[in-house]
């Protein structure tokens, strides 16, 4: 399958199509006129531009008042990027960098950037044949764009750097002579059309926001187990309540939880409690909150997918080559920090949800364990579920609170948003792992509550129970818990 690059709106929802289904790229003709039209322009302006244009005939950053000659234009470009290169720490992985490629070519597209087609073009050649650069997660300020990331993305283009293809780290420059291409020689501006942009901060947010509604999704899920394991109550899922607050992800959540418990024994039984603890009781509350925070980040990435982000901006019709900001992160960064607020959260409440499971409370063992003492149980699955949370809660201090200048005070004030960005990636993986850690203890406890009270819990949700107990049995006794909690990470990443 082809996904053609256009200028159509790119939703979350078809970049997710374009990944799943492993789909090519293609230029439409309508994006191929662009990005000529531009180029063309920027070669035309050069013969008599009569001025300094900031990155095209300038030097960068603080260096913008030195001019460069004609002839040294393309080196000036090749410059720019080897010398930016300077990404450091951990690989991101390579479903981001696969990622950060489409929304470059994306963004190059709309024809306001001055690449050359040949250049989008291997950008897509390497899309397509899943070459993927090595990219490195510390160096950017969010500012100025993706600096040093984007450079190490853009550094195959000219045969340097490395690219992960086939399973493997190779040097870039042998993956071209494999393909038979040839290095890519830029032309004026267009190191500043690559590394000016925001696509490894907007990369990470689309994989979140991916992984996000995912997540959401399966808290609802081992939500409704939890609550039938611990022997809770309906009545504040009712829709009255929330009719009176009219949030729309605490109504959502509200109703998935009616749908999904609809017809169980368990939840029909008389109840001798009068209330639950806030972690079950205000599931509606809490969940709900973190949909509508996921809505919100995710319409901001969908401004910053489908838009031109680097500098200068080129308007061939209007003739004018703007030096502006667009490339700043400050949009994007204070949402994807209020998004690893959300999903913390998130984690947060599954956390306490495990504790009151394995309090031996309601008629259940303590711990789970069908003869504690002798077992332990579930009794530290909690512990690593807690250290999880807690490094959870350091991961949310707002990156973009933060701002330290750079190039001689020139680029005064940045985003910090790449750093929102990585630690938002690490935020939702830590609350893939705490859901996972409830789902194997609320299947435990279900088991043991189908024991005490000889009744069952929805279809729904004996459904998702039965399929999980192919993966992860019942324990009777103490086992290695560990490829038990891996497994049921597994359970939730591929259902």
């Amino acid at each position: 399958m082809e996904h053609k690059i256009s200028f159509d709106h790119l939703s979350l929802e078809r970049v997710k199509e374009i990944i799943d289904k492993k789909m090519t790229l293609s230029l439409s003709e309508e994006a191929e006129k662009a990005i000529v039209k531009c180029r063309k322009y920027l070669d035309s302006k050069m013969e008599d531009i009569g001025r300094p244009v900031y990155g095209v005939t300038t030097g960068f950053g603080s260096l913008c008042n030195v001019t460069i000659p004609e002839d040294q234009l393309s080196q000036l470009q090749y410059n720019l990027v080897v010398s930016h290169a300077c990404g450091i720490g951990e690989k991101v992985r390579p479903e981001i960098v696969k990622l950060m490629l489409l929304l470059k070519v994306q963004c190059l597209s709309y024809g306001h950037s001055g690449a050359q087609l040949v250049t989008v073009q291997r950008l897509i050649d390497m899309f397509n044949n899943d070459i993927l650069p090595v990219v490195y997660q510390q160096g950017s300020l969010g500012a100025s764009g993706d600096l040093a990331p984007l450079a190490h993305l853009s550094l195959p283009l000219l045969g340097l750097g490395e690219v992960m293809y086939k399973g493997k780290t190779m040097q870039s420059s042998e993956v071209l002579s494999i393909m038979g291409w040839e290095p890519i020689r830029l032309q004026s501006k267009e190191g500043l059309a690559l590394l000016n942009g925001t696509q490894f901060m907007s990369a990470h947010a689309v994989w979140s926001l991916i992984q996000c509604h995912r997540l959401s999704e399966w808290a609802d899920r081992i939500g409704a187990m939890s609550l039938e394991a611990y022997d809770g109550r309906i009545e504040p899922f009712y829709p009255l309540t929330h009719r009176l607050r009219r949030h729309k992800g605490q109504l959502d959540t509200a109703e998935r939880f009616m749908k999904y418990l609809e017809g169980s024994e368990l939840i029909a039984c008389h109840k001798e409690h009068v209330q639950d603890p806030y972690s079950f009781r205000c599931i509606p509350q809490v969940h709900g909150a973190v949909k509508d925070n996921c809505r919100y980040v995710e319409s901001v990435i969908d401004n910053e997918i489908n838009s031109a982000t680097d500098n200068p901006n080129v308007f061939p019709d209007e003739d004018m080559i703007i030096s502006a900001g667009n490339f700043h992160g400050e949009p994007i960064a204070i949402p994807m920090d209020t998004l690893a607020i959300a999903m913390s959260e998130l984690a947060n409440i599954s956390e306490r949800r495990i504790y009151k499971l394995i309090s031996g409370q309601r008629g259940l063992p303590q711990f789970l364990a069908p003869s504690s003492g002798l077992n332990s149980g579930f009794m530290i699955p909690q512990y690593t579920a807690a250290s999880i949370v807690s490094q959870n809660k350091g991961l949310c201090w707002p990156a973009s609170a933060d701002s330290i200048p750079s190039s001689q005070g020139q680029e005064d004030h940045v985003s910090m948003g790449a750093n929102a960005a990585t630690k938002l990636v690490r935020v939702v993986e830590n609350t893939e792992r705490v859901l996972a850690i409830e789902l194997f203890n609320a299947a435990q406890a279900l088991d043991l509550r189908h024991r005490i009270s000889g009744k069952k819990s929805s279809r729904y949700i004996e459904d998702i129970l039965s399929l999980y107990r192919k993966e992860v049995p019942f324990l009777e006794k103490d086992a290695y818990m560990h490829p038990l909690i891996e497994k049921s990470i597994d359970f939730i990443r591929n259902n």
